[in-house]
């Protein structure tokens, strides 16, 4: 439903109108993502009668929800029967083999945030929290969920921006379910690494990394990166999707907890949006930037001169361009000098 236009297109009626209405195939989709309609039709087709008894919803609301997503052919619908297209359950559903509902779950809360966003310009505060139908700790799940959905695809390429691609321990900060953790071992695994994220994510990564077959090769810390010290004796630190959650301020003691975390000649890497001096290109990043001002007090997206300075800031020495990517995939690496 997005407005696709050259750049030297002028803008029309109709264009501003479709652009105004966009949001709605995305509020139909994370509402049907929000209450596990895909989940529901994963085996079979039902009616809308046996979906609303299944799901605990109003028939009323559940049918004209059905019918949508109908139209945006998200399902089909015929006898009287809704069910999923073919092969759309393995993106749709929770144990779809690319699944990305985590995502769609995500999205849906970030369309509430977005939904506030002209409050948050005029007051610079972040905007009002409220839980999904799944409630806060569905949310959290879905949070580290999604980034597991868009990672785990691509993670083993983005990581060999990280050169030399070899390390005795490495230090995942904020590693959420072990997702990048588990790609690095299984491209050096002669390495071992040390998993640090908030308490309530812990579980989620020993789940997965179980599941990997590399729980033995990881240590899982939980903590505070920005109030709690950093886990010692890493010769490599991966601080992934993280400082567009921070302030300037906020990633200079981030980055100066990961300096005194790490051995003498030791590495960090960065993955994240790395925006240009204009701050409008890549165009992903500077929406990012207002996703992050309705979600967090001080966040945003950040030049690699904005970078560099808060990384020298903090001790580190030579910081560079690993990997230069229009999403979240660009990496930026600096070192620890050898003698400290």
């Amino acid at each position: 439903m997005t407005v696709k236009r050259t750049a030297n297109r002028a803008w029309t009626a109709d264009d501003l109108l479709e652009l105004g209405r966009s949001y709605q195939a995305s509020a139909i989709y994370a509402a049907a993502s929000d209450l596990n309609v895909f989940d529901a039709l994963a085996r079979s087709g039902r009616d809308a009668r046996e979906l609303a008894r299944a799901l605990d919803c109003d028939l009323r609301g559940l049918t004209i929800l059905l019918d949508a997503l109908t139209a945006l052919r998200l399902l089909n619908h015929e006898g009287g029967r809704y069910s999923l297209p073919a092969g759309a359950g393995r993106f749709l559903t929770s144990q779809g083999a690319h699944s990305l509902l985590a995502m769609a779950q995500h999205q849906a809360n970030c369309l509430r945030n977005w939904a506030q966003l002209a409050r948050v310009v005029k007051t610079g505060r972040p905007a009002r929290r409220t839980p999904s139908v799944r409630g806060a700790d569905g949310d959290a799940a879905a949070f580290i969920g999604a980034m597991d959905n868009i990672s785990g695809p691509v993670a083993g390429r983005i990581i060999r921006a990280v050169r030399p691609l070899r390390f005795r321990r490495l230090l995942d900060v904020g590693g959420a379910s072990g997702t990048w953790t588990a790609a690095f071992l299984k491209a050096w695994p002669a390495g071992r690494a040390t998993l640090f994220d908030l308490p309530h994510v812990i579980p989620m990564a020993r789940r997965r990394l179980a599941d990997a077959g590399l729980k033995r090769n990881v240590r899982l810390v939980a903590g505070d990166y920005l109030t709690d010290a950093l886990p010692r004796g890493a010769d490599l630190a991966w601080v992934s999707a993280i400082v567009h959650q921070n302030s300037r301020a906020e990633n200079r003691s981030l980055f100066a907890n990961t300096f005194q975390a790490l051995e003498p000649g030791g590495r960090i890497a960065l993955r994240d949006i790395l925006m240009d001096p204009s701050r409008t290109r890549p165009a992903a990043g500077a929406l990012f930037a207002a996703n992050m001002l309705v979600a967090t007090p001080g966040g945003g997206t950040y030049t690699f001169d904005e970078l560099r300075e808060d990384l020298e800031s903090a001790g580190f020495i030579r910081p560079t361009v690993a990997r230069r990517d229009p999403g979240m995939n660009s990496v930026v690496v600096a070192e620890k000098p050898a003698r400290h």
